[in-house]
């Protein structure tokens, strides 16, 4: 049930397996108390209604307003520390590795895909005064 993000690939995912991502979606949405708190009444009835309905959604509009709530869901899902790692954490690391490489250091290349060292600069940055 994992969705991958980017452009595309959510719409790719929900046309895939409709039912069953969606499903999923709105089970773990329920669990962490977001299904109500982010989606309006209308988005809630709409995602059941697919889930009820159809196995695989053939529309390409219906696809494109299942995505957005995908993604929405998919925000309000994710932990704080998990956005800063894509927000934060990414964009040190490739700045540290340019700076790295700059001086000869060839495995720098490899720092902004270590979700340990994406991690760590992460946590360094939450803790600084």
């Amino acid at each position: 049930m994992y969705i991958e993000r980017g452009k595309g690939s959510i719409a790719g995912a929900v046309r895939a397996s409709t039912r069953k991502v969606l499903a999923g979606m709105r089970l773990r949405a329920i669990r962490r108390g977001v299904w109500f708190k982010e989606l309006s009444r209308e988005e809630r009835v709409l995602v059941d209604l697919v889930i009820k309905v159809t196995d695989k959604v053939r529309s390409f509009l219906l696809a494109k307003l299942l995505s957005q709530i995908v993604e929405k869901l998919l925000d309000a899902l994710e932990g704080e520390v998990t956005r800063l790692m894509r927000t934060v954490g990414r964009p040190l690391a490739r700045k540290l590795s340019g700076v790295a490489q700059g001086w000869g250091n060839r495995s720098a290349s490899k720092w902004p895909q270590d979700s340990g060292f994406v991690q760590y600069l992460t946590i360094m940055h939450l803790n600084k005064p």
